[in-house]
């Protein structure tokens, strides 16, 4: 499928994580046209990075079928990561340039797949600056972290029965 014939997509995307290691959720909005698909999902253990990756992912992996793709996110690890750093980090084995294993390649790997039959351009937004959309996936991803630490059962606190 060419270019010009495949749908255009806006997708946002935030992670946020409380503790880093800690409980994390992520935001993700999908809009096409008038449709517009929000997603957030969270995480007992994890880090900021992986919330990050996992938004964009998530809804990367929503997509039904190739589509033209503006991808906006304040994250700077995700942005860079994708235009900058992966080509070399498969050249390297997965190794960055001091030669250490590259963190969360599960989720490049996972990214790399789910982003590979699309067209992509990557935008990077300054966060918690008033972008409309960075705005609600950064309070999507909060809500989704609030859900998942309350269902958490603490050690130190009695359970009611």
């Amino acid at each position: 499928m060419k270019g010009a014939e495949r749908p255009f997509v806006e997708l946002y995307a935030d992670g946020a994580c409380s503790g880093n290691p800690g409980v994390g959720g992520f935001g993700a909005i999908l809009k096409s046209g008038k449709k517009v698909r929000e997603l957030s999902a969270c995480e007992e253990m994890t880090t900021n990075n992986r919330m990050e990756l996992l938004a964009v992912i998530t809804a990367l992996e929503a997509l039904k079928k190739p589509c033209r793709i503006r991808i906006t996110t304040d994250s700077t690890y995700v942005v860079k990561g994708m235009t900058n750093w992966i080509d070399n980090w498969v050249k390297q084995n997965w190794r960055n340039s001091r030669k250490q294993e590259v963190l969360n390649r599960d989720l490049w790997e996972r990214l790399l797949k789910a982003a590979g039959r699309h067209e992509i351009e990557w935008v990077w937004v300054k966060g918690h600056n008033g972008h409309v959309e960075n705005e609600r996936c950064d309070k999507l991803a909060r809500l989704a972290l609030k859900k998942c630490r309350g269902r958490k059962v603490h050690p130190d606190k009695p359970r009611n029965s």
